[in-house]
């Protein structure tokens, strides 16, 4: 109940405070050759971002939840639609859920797309500026939806990767705050919250509603 509480409150706490207060600062490290040209790879696709789901009814149905849900931090419609598509791939491209890359969204930006942190990290995902000379290119802009929705999956994947998985110590290392439980407990919080969904839970929940409107009548 401890632990639960004190989640409670940081995820207040996140909400109540500006846009990118909870901003961090991935730190520089060199990077091998191999390593470096993976993630290069990585920022560097073009295609065009698409949902890959099971069946269009899951997609729509994901969309549909998001977005009233996303509607207090973006209020225009089709900029919604067009967000949520551009996360849903780019998570999903770098094998993450795309309700947790939200939950970090909300804690680092407040899903401002021109949120800059006092250590100079920008956008929605707070992208610090020498990844792009890392493992970028310079006409590459952190500003643009899609190139900061990349490097942000890419970086958070790379971080897993070298924690073995372990989601907390990743969070830690991507906002440079590793080894504090204050950001990790925020962004798990918030995904788990708010953003938390399941296609089958929901399709469930659905259809006992509607039997049980259908029995009424």
């Amino acid at each position: 109940m401890l632990m639960t509480n004190w989640r409670t409150y940081l995820l207040a706490a996140a909400l109540a405070l500006p846009a990118s207060a909870w901003a961090g600062a991935q730190a520089y490290e060199d990077l091998s050759a191999s390593v470096r040209a993976s993630l290069s790879k990585s920022v560097s696709d073009t295609a065009v971002p698409h949902m890959v789901v099971r069946n269009p009814a899951e997609g729509e149905a994901w969309l549909a939840a998001m977005s009233k849900r996303l509607e207090k931090f973006v209020p225009d419609t089709d900029q919604r639609r067009d967000f949520l598509i551009t996360v849903h791939y780019e998570a999903t491209r770098a094998g993450l859920d795309p309700q947790l890359v939200l939950g970090l969204i909300q804690v680092e930006s407040g899903f401002k797309k021109y949120a800059v942190s006092s250590a100079t990290a920008r956008g929605y995902m707070q992208i610090m500026p020498f990844w792009v000379k890392l493992i970028g290119t310079k006409e590459q802009n952190l500003f643009h939806l899609r190139t900061n929705l990349r490097y942000g999956c890419t970086i958070l994947r790379h971080y897993l990767d070298m924690e073995n998985g372990n989601l907390y110590r990743a969070l830690g290392r991507y906002n440079g705050s590793l080894g504090q439980p204050e950001y990790p407990n925020m962004v798990v919080g918030a995904w788990k919250s708010r953003w938390a969904w399941n296609y089958d839970e929901n399709r469930k929940t659905a259809e006992r509603s509607d039997k049980t409107g259908g029995n009424r009548g």
